[in-house]
């Protein structure tokens, strides 16, 4: 059974590999390279994160301000979990820092980052707050809420262009964000909700 379950993993492992490869490599173009070392920097996303929080609040008062503690909330869950629980548990190696593997990376960014790689906490806070703005906006925004999404894909997908992780992490940090920002999201409806979700 052991045997069974590591043969699997290295199966996985192996799928992964290429698939970095794919992207990092292969499916590698000069916008692309420009772009995606920009998109994941946190300072050239802050302050869009910063004028939604203003937006809340002024538009919303005291649900709003309840709507930041919620959102706030959603990614120190996501960021604590993705940390503590899954990097140090499994503890792999970030593709830019195996040495097994780093001939293979095209690293684009002026380093790789001491932490482990699985899972990456950039998809999972992204796809927490996205999931977080879609549920408790959607009767607002409609289709507009789709944004979040694809801004997260976008993060996530950049975590991988510029070498530093495999996109099983990335995948595994999506579904982690999605599922904390879905229940904080419902939580927060269920609890105050906006106004608009009463008509």
């Amino acid at each position: 059974m052991i045997f069974l379950a590591s043969n699997f993993w290295q199966q996985i492992n192996h799928w992964d590999q290429q698939l970095f490869e794919k992207i990092n490599g292969d499916w590698a173009n000069p916008l692309f390279d420009a772009i995606m070392p920009f998109l994941r920097s946190p300072l050239n996303w802050a302050p869009v994160y910063l004028f939604i929080l203003l937006f809340v609040l002024m538009n919303f008062k005291i649900k709003g301000l309840w709507w930041i503690v919620f959102f706030i909330s959603t990614v120190a869950f996501t960021d604590m979990t993705g940390n503590y629980v899954f990097k140090h548990g499994f503890e792999r190696l970030r593709p830019c820092n195996d040495p097994d593997f780093f001939d293979h990376v095209r690293l684009l960014i002026d380093h790789c980052g001491a932490g482990y790689s699985f899972i990456s906490n950039h998809a999972a806070n992204h796809f927490g707050m996205a999931a977080f703005f879609f549920v408790t906006f959607r009767h607002i925004l409609k289709k507009w809420v789709w944004i979040g999404i694809a801004w997260a894909g976008l993060i996530a997908y950049a975590q991988v262009y510029v070498g530093v992780h495999y996109p099983f992490d990335v995948l595994g940090g999506a579904l982690l964000g999605l599922a904390f920002g879905i229940t904080m999201g419902s939580l927060f409806n269920k609890q105050f909700g906006f106004a608009i979700f009463d008509k």
